[in-house]
C-alpha cells in the first residue's frame, strides 16, 4: 500500500527493486560471495532503531536551526522565504535522488528549521497582537508530539491500519484540501480573510485548520505502514535517512497546520 509521502514512495512502495542501485559485483567478489557463508550480505539492512535514530539527529540540526531563524527574522525577515525556498530544493533532491544522501537530508533539517523557526516568530507576533507569544509554539510542539504519540499507538495497537479503503479515503481528503489550500492562497492575494484567505472566514477557516491537523496526523499511519514494510523488506541501512526524512516532512506539516489553528484562534481574542 503506498503512502501519500512521496519521500517514502521513493524507495518503500518498490522494495524489491531497492538493492537494485548498487554497481553489478566484479569476478572477485562473486568468487568471495560464493566461499562465504551461505545467506550472508555486504550491506546491513535498515531496523527501526535506525529510523529512530536518524530522526532524532534530524530533530536536533532542525531545532538549533529554528533558535537561529527565530532570532534573525526580526533584522533579517528575507531569511524565511530564502530557507524555505532551499529547504524546498533540498526536499526535492532528496525525494528524486536515487541513494539517500544523509548531507543533503541535514541539510534540509537547517533550513527547514531556519524557515520554521522565522514562522513561527511571525506566528507568536500575530497572536500576541504586535507583542511576541511564544506560548503558542510550544502549544503547536507539544501537540504535534502527542499526534505523532496517539497515531503511533493506534497504529502498533492494530486499531488503525492503511487498508486499501484507508489509503483511499486519505488521497481523495487530501487531494481536496490541497485544491483548497491553493485557491486560499490566491484568494489572499485578494485580501480575503484579513490576508488568511479561506482561513480566515470565521467559521470555514476554523473548519479548514481542523481539517488540516487530522489529515497530517492520520498520514503518519501510511508512513508508519511504509516504513515497517521497508524494514521486512530488509531495505539498506542508509534508506533508514529517507525513512527519517520522511516522516519529519509529516511532522513538519502537522506542526504548521497546529500553529496556524493556535495563531488564528489567539489572533481572534
Amino acid at each position: 500500500m503506498q503512502s501519500r509521502n512521496p519521500v517514502l514512495n521513493r524507495e518503500f512502495a518498490n522494495p524489491q527493486y531497492a538493492t537494485f542501485h548498487e554497481a553489478p559485483p566484479s569476478a572477485g567478489q562473486l568468487q568471495e560471495m560464493y566461499d562465504g557463508p551461505a545467506g550472508t550480505t555486504t550491506a546491513r539492512p535498515m531496523t527501526l532503531d535506525d529510523v529512530v535514530v536518524k530522526t532524532g539527529i534530524m530533530f536536533v540540526v532542525l531545532v538549533a536551526a529554528a533558535v537561529a531563524g527565530w532570532n534573525l527574522v526580526s533584522t533579517s525577515p528575507a531569511i524565511v522565504w530564502l530557507a524555505m525556498l532551499v529547504a524546498f530544493g533540498l526536499a526535492m533532491a532528496v525525494i528524486f535522488k536515487r541513494n539517500a544522501s544523509p548531507v543533503l537530508v541535514l541539510l534540509y533539517s537547517a533550513f527547514e528549521g531556519l524557515f520554521l523557526g522565522g514562522l513561527s516568530n511571525w506566528y507568536a507576533l500575530y497572536a500576541g497582537h504586535g507583542t511576541s507569544d511564544p506560548q503558542i509554539v510550544l502549544q503547536a510542539v507539544v501537540g504535534t508530539f502527542v499526534a505523532f504519540g496517539v497515531m503511533l499507538l493506534l497504529y502498533r495497537s492494530g486499531r488503525l491500519r492503511a487498508t486499501p479503503q484507508f489509503t483511499r479515503m486519505m488521497i481523495g481528503a487530501m487531494v481536496s484540501y490541497l485544491v483548497i489550500a491553493l485557491a486560499s492562497l490566491v484568494a489572499a492575494l485578494f485580501g480575503v480573510g484579513g490576508g488568511w484567505g479561506f482561513y480566515g472566514v470565521t467559521g470555514l477557516g476554523l473548519l479548514l485548520c481542523v481539517v488540516g491537523v487530522a489529515l497530517a496526523a492520520f498520514s503518519l499511519v501510511l508512513d508508519f505502514d511504509m516504513i515497517e514494510r521497508g524494514v521486512a523488506a530488509r531495505l539498506p541501512e542508509r534508506e533508514s535517512w529517507r525513512a527519517a526524512f520522511g516522516l519529519m516532512v509529516t511532522l513538519v506539516w502537522l506542526y504548521l497546520e497546529l500553529l496556524r489553528l493556535l495563531a488564528i484562534l489567539n489572533g481572534r481574542r
